[in-house]
């Protein structure tokens, strides 16, 4: 047997003792990171504010309809704009004019299709007057209901009320519900750098202590409050008109949260996650962060373009026309969700859809529906002006009556 070499005596063990070290230190930095996400995970995820109000939604509900392995997901989402606390003042501490309380000023019944193809946001006007059901107050008792102003089912009864009120009046089982705090709704803008609007004309409102000017722009948090707050400084002054501007502002801060500019960036995200965990309460089967990430990933996969926001179909009311009731077409829609149908063309080019942001040039080409059947995309939709369409007469009214730019 030959004699070891001893140029080579004692170096293995050296290589051995180099490599044992890097495995120890990548292993130290794997836990670090990994115990890192996990307290994240449980930061935001403990950010929630989980109540079970099904107590209060009595056993004569709508019947959730089965059309797959898969079912459809109904969210019915509603922001607290009570203007308590930080809700009610500006940056500088200045009170906001304009009291609601305990009001529900945004209300969209959200669908997701069981499929996962298509999904729209159906906004439910709060001026509109409708036969409301005996709800339960926050105080504890109980009210009648009849014919009211929607947004009184909030004030009375909270979450309960308004979906028991929703349930009643469309025959469609909600599974879920949000409630998004305005305050909370402000970082979360600020959260990604700001969110692209464009207002038509400048806005100046003593009241509510807005200005903002004319043109094409990224709002910071603040702004953005007061873009969706706003009535009287915009369009005609009516709550329509805000309805259709916080479509158009959901719509593109949507495309900009599911942007590479966004889900690319660690540190924006996670802000983003904290400011939007921060201001949800939510059922507690919905209440959890995976959950919310499923929903987020089901918009993303589905195609901003397959992602839609409309009003249901409405009219003055006879008796008092500063407020509206529902149009009978309304039932067409509540048909089409309840059995998880794409919106059509009656209701689809009335849309507007996620995939554009103020600014965005239009489709060159048609999309096809949920169904496989092409649908005409609009040349333009409210709020996201183009230089490659020249907006009708028609289309210009509408625009500057919601105050949004054609």
């Amino acid at each position: 047997m030959s004699e070891e070499d001893p140029r080579h005596r004692g170096h293995a063990p050296r290589r051995h003792k180099w490599a044992f070290r890097v495995l120890i230190g990548l292993c130290v930095l794997v836990l670090i990171v990994g115990v890192g996400l996990v307290a994240i995970y449980k930061h935001l995820d403990g950010n929630i504010n989980r109540v079970d109000v099904s107590g209060h939604l009595g056993t004569d509900r709508p019947t959730a309809v089965t059309t797959g392995p898969k079912q459809p997901i109904n969210v019915l989402v509603m922001g607290d704009d009570n203007r308590r606390g930080a809700n009610g003042r500006t940056p500088n501490g200045m009170k906001i004019g304009g009291e609601t309380p305990g009001l529900s000023d945004t209300t969209i019944l959200l669908h997701l299709s069981a499929n996962r193809e298509f999904a729209y946001g159906v906004s439910l006007p709060r001026d509109a007057m409708v036969e409301r059901p005996e709800c339960d107050t926050r105080s504890g008792g109980t009210d009648p209901g009849g014919l009211t102003q929607f947004n009184e089912a909030y004030a009375i009864g909270g979450p309960a009320c308004t979906i028991k009120t929703v349930e009643h009046l469309t025959g469609i089982r909600v599974q879920h519900y949000v409630v998004v705090d305005f305050s909370g709704f402000r970082d979360m803008v600020d959260a990604i750098h700001g969110v692209t609007v464009c207002v038509p004309h400048a806005v100046h409102d003593d009241i509510g202590h807005i200005d903002m000017p004319a043109g094409t722009y990224s709002v910071d948090g603040e702004q953005a409050l007061n873009y969706v707050r706003e009535r009287h400084g915009f369009g005609d002054g009516s709550d329509i008109g805000r309805m259709k501007r916080q479509q158009t502002f959901i719509a593109s801060m949507i495309n900009k949260v599911v942007s590479a500019g966004t889900l690319a960036n660690p540190v924006r995200l996670y802000k983003f996650l904290d400011a939007a965990t921060k201001s949800l309460t939510t059922d507690p089967d919905f209440g959890h962060l995976k959950d919310l990430a499923s929903l987020g990933l089901s918009l993303k996969n589905i195609g901003l373009d397959r992602v839609r926001f409309i009003t249901v179909p409405w009219q003055p009311w006879s008796e008092n026309q500063n407020r509206i009731v529902w149009k009978p077409e309304a039932k067409k829609l509540w048909h089409r969700i309840k059995y998880d149908k794409p919106l059509g063309r009656q209701f689809d080019d009335q849309a507007v859809s996620a995939a554009k942001t103020p600014g965005s040039p239009p489709s060159s080409s048609p999309t096809a529906s949920a169904g496989g059947t092409p649908s005409r995309t609009p040349s333009t939709s409210p709020g996201a002006p183009s230089t490659g369409h020249t907006p009708s007469a028609e289309e210009k009214a509408l625009a500057e009556q919601n105050g949004l730019c054609a």
